[in-house]
C-alpha cells in the first residue's frame, strides 16, 4: 500500500503559539493551565482552563477575525504554519488536488452563545451577518480551505474529542483512494464558556483542583477530571512518492489508522471498542503488538477514562512501550486534542525524546504502564501510537513510523 508522509505540522496551544514553542514548553515541564481572568469566571463551575495566550485576532488580522469564530481563527493559524513547514505552494500542487479535513468537537458554539446574548440585549438588528458562517460545525474546515485555496473537498469530522484524530484517518482514506494529493488535516476547538464548563462539571468530568498548574493529572492516583483547553493542530499529509517528487521534508510516516464506535454508552468508555481500535490500527500498519515502541495516550485525567485506557494498553501492548500523556501540560483541547497528540508523537519519533507526564506522582490503582514522568526520556522509538476517544463512543487511533 502507498505510504503516507507527514510533511508539515503546525499548532497553537496554551503552551505556545507554534508547534516548536509548544514542544519546547512541554519538554521543560511547563503548564498551560491558568486561572481564568474573564468577568464571568468567579461564577463559573470551575475557574481554571488552558487558554491560548497570544493576541490571535491581531495575528490573523482584524478584518478576518471579525468574520471567523475563535476556533476557526486558531485552525487557520495552525494550517498556515503546517503549510509553510511542508514547503507547499499552489505552484507545485494544484489547488484541485488539495483537500482539507479539519474536525471540531463543538464548532463555533462560542459565536452562537455570544450572538444569542447580543440579540437578547440589543435586538435582532445587532446580530452579526457573519453569525451563521461562524457557528456552523464545518466552519474551521471551510476557513482553512478558503485561506489555503484547497479545492479537493473541505471535510469536517465531528466526533467529539476524537475529531482531530478522525480527520487524520479521513485524510489517509482520501490519499489512498487518490481523491487528493495533499490533505491539510487536524482539529480545532475554542469554547471555554460558562455553559460548557457547567455542562462538563455536572457530569463530574472537570478537575476541581485549586492550583491550576497541578490540576491536570493523567494516570495519577490523585486525578479528579480533565481541564478544558482551546487550540488547534494541523498536519499536512501526502503520498510519500509525491513528497519525494517535490523534495518536501518528511517528519514521519502515517502507517496506520483506525476508527471504531462503541455503540454502548454516550459518555462512558468501552474497553471492547478501544481494543478493537488498537488491533485495527496495528493491522492497518501491518505491525504486531510488540512493534509499538511508544504511546501518546488520550489520558484526560478522569477516573474511569484513564483506568479503561490503561487496561486496554496493558492488554493490547503487553511488552510495555513507553507511555506519555501530554494533556497534563496542555489540558484537553477537545476536538483538537487528537491532532495535537499525533503531532507530538511525530516529534518524539523525530527527536528521540519522550515528553514527561507532568503532575504524575503515583500511578492510580490498576494502572500498570511504563509511564514517563518527572523529566524527558531519551529513547529512539521507531513506531508510535496516538489514541483518541470521544463522547458518543468514538475511538480514533493513528500509528506513525520514524522516517
Amino acid at each position: 500500500m502507498t505510504r503516507i508522509a507527514v510533511t508539515g505540522m503546525g499548532a497553537i496551544t496554551p503552551l505556545g503559539d507554534t508547534l516548536p514553542a509548544t514542544w519546547t514548553a512541554l519538554l521543560n515541564g511547563d503548564s498551560g493551565i491558568t486561572k481564568l481572568q474573564t468577568e464571568w469566571a468567579p461564577e463559573a463551575a470551575v475557574q481554571i482552563a488552558g487558554v491560548v495566550q497570544s493576541d490571535v485576532e491581531n495575528t490573523i488580522g482584524r478584518v478576518a477575525a471579525r468574520r471567523l469564530d475563535r476556533s476557526q481563527q486558531l485552525a487557520v493559524l495552525a494550517a498556515r504554519e503546517a503549510w509553510t513547514d511542508a514547503q507547499l505552494d499552489t505552484a507545485n500542487v494544484a489547488p484541485e488536488r488539495i483537500a482539507v479535513a479539519v474536525g471540531s468537537g463543538v464548532g463555533g458554539a462560542q459565536s452562537l452563545l455570544d450572538q444569542h446574548d447580543l440579540r437578547a440585549a440589543r435586538g435582532n438588528d445587532r446580530v452579526s451577518p457573519y453569525t451563521v458562517p461562524r457557528l456552523m460545525p464545518n466552519g474551521a474546515a471551510a476557513a482553512v480551505s478558503l485561506d489555503r485555496g484547497a479545492r479537493a473537498g473541505a471535510h469536517a469530522p465531528t466526533s467529539a474529542c476524537a475529531s482531530g484524530a478522525e480527520a487524520l484517518w479521513l485524510a489517509a482514506m482520501l490519499l489512498h483512494s487518490r481523491r487528493a494529493d495533499v490533505v491539510i488535516a487536524g482539529g480545532a476547538d475554542a469554547c471555554i464558556a460558562p455553559v460548557s464548563l457547567a455542562g462538563f462539571a455536572r457530569i463530574r468530568a472537570l478537575s476541581q483542583h485549586p492550583v491550576p498548574e497541578d490540576a491536570s493529572r493523567p494516570f495519577d492516583a490523585g486525578r479528579d477530571g480533565f481541564v478544558m483547553s482551546e487550540g488547534a493542530a494541523v498536519l499536512v499529509l501526502e503520498r510519500e512518492e509525491d513528497a519525494a517528487a517535490r523534495r518536501a521534508p518528511v517528519h514521519a510516516i502515517l502507517a496506520g489508522t483506525a476508527v471504531t464506535s462503541d455503540a454502548a454508552h454516550i459518555t462512558a468508555p468501552s474497553r471492547e471498542g478501544q481494543l478493537r481500535a488498537v488491533h485495527q490500527a496495528l493491522a492497518d500498519a501491518d505491525l504486531a503488538a510488540g512493534d509499538i515502541d511508544h504511546v501518546n495516550a488520550h489520558a484526560t485525567g478522569t477516573e474511569a477514562g484513564d483506568l479503561t485506557e490503561a487496561g486496554v494498553l496493558a492488554e493490547a501492548l503487553p511488552h510495555g512501550p513507553s507511555v506519555t500523556a501530554t494533556k497534563a501540560s496542555t489540558g484537553h483541547l477537545l476536538g483538537a486534542a487528537g491532532a495535537l497528540e499525533a503531532a507530538l508523537a511525530v516529534k518524539t519519533l523525530a527527536t528521540g525524546t519522550v515528553p514527561p507526564i507532568r503532575n504524575l506522582t503515583r500511578p492510580g490503582d490498576g494502572i500498570d504502564l511504563d509511564l514517563v514522568a518527572h523529566k524527558p526520556r531519551s529513547q529512539r522509538p521507531t513506531t508510535a501510537l496516538s489514541s483518541s476517544f470521544g463522547f458518543g463512543g468514538h475511538n480514533a487511533l493513528t500509528v506513525f513510523l520514524r522516517r
